[in-house]
């Protein structure tokens, strides 16, 4: 499929399934793209759950390999298993109806981040961009295909949006696939950009009334950014969104 924007019209209209296979493609791009490891949910009207399915890289996603599953894990709809980490899911989404989308993942920086423990200093307006408040869960229990060890998690983060988890990687939170997209996209940012500025000795980070903006936002502000990277994936595979129409 091909499509010209304009200035009325930023991207095609997108079913559910394409949006969350979009987002998956797009994040890669971005850095979530730890071989097959990372499981994105979006929260749909019955209270089922769209699902980024096991086995299958970012990538390579098509919206036809997008699962659906309940609030017990059980795929509803697909061809392809639920990915092993989906208890961090489901125990989030049962304590969580503000929460419509959520992805985990383990990109370079946010991990090393979360390896230290430490929650990094925010630096510049494109970090910021998504807002929210950020969090670290500071242990490591194990594997979040645990229910017990997911659950334990979840409590940690509260009512954060985006988490680090000690050990382990990301956790990102929003009421649409537009805000996730911004706010990953900006906390990988974040966090590469201040390894970068403390390697080279410090520096001064947002702080006072422009950082109280930019936390305070929902992930949603930056129009044309999502419909932006949409584009970009569309122009690499015009085939994306043929499949059923």
């Amino acid at each position: 499929m091909r499509f010209t924007p304009t200035a009325e019209k930023l991207m095609p209209d997108l079913t559910p399934r394409e949006e969350l296979m979009l987002l998956a493609r797009t994040l890669w791009r971005e850095g979530y793209n730890d071989h097959i490891a990372g499981h994105i949910t979006y929260r749909q009207s019955d209270d089922t759950f769209l699902c980024t399915p096991w086995y299958l890289l970012w990538s390579e996603l098509r919206a036809e390999d997008i699962i659906r599953i309940d609030l017990d894990g059980t795929v509803l709809e697909g061809d392809w298993p639920a990915p092993l980490g989906i208890p961090l899911h489901l125990e989030l989404h049962k304590r969580r109806q503000d929460v419509v989308v959520a992805m985990h993942n383990h990109p370079r920086y946010g991990t090393i981040w979360a390896d230290a423990g430490r929650v990094p200093p925010c630096y510049d307006q494109s970090s910021a961009q998504g807002g929210g408040d950020l969090v670290l869960v500071d242990e490591y229990a194990g594997a979040v295909n645990n229910a017990d060890v997911a659950r334990a998690a979840v409590e940690a983060m509260g009512d954060a949006d985006l988490a680090l988890l000690a050990n382990h990687g990301v956790f990102v939170l929003g009421r649409s696939i537009r805000a996730v997209h911004q706010r990953a996209v900006a906390l990988e940012q974040r966090c590469r950009n201040a390894w970068k500025v403390e390697a080279i000795g410090g520096g001064h980070p947002l702080t006072g009334p422009p950082a109280e903006l930019f936390r305070q936002s929902d992930g949603t502000k930056f129009i044309g950014f999502w419909e932006a990277m949409v584009r970009l994936e569309l122009r690499a595979d015009p085939s994306l969104l043929d499949a059923g129409r």
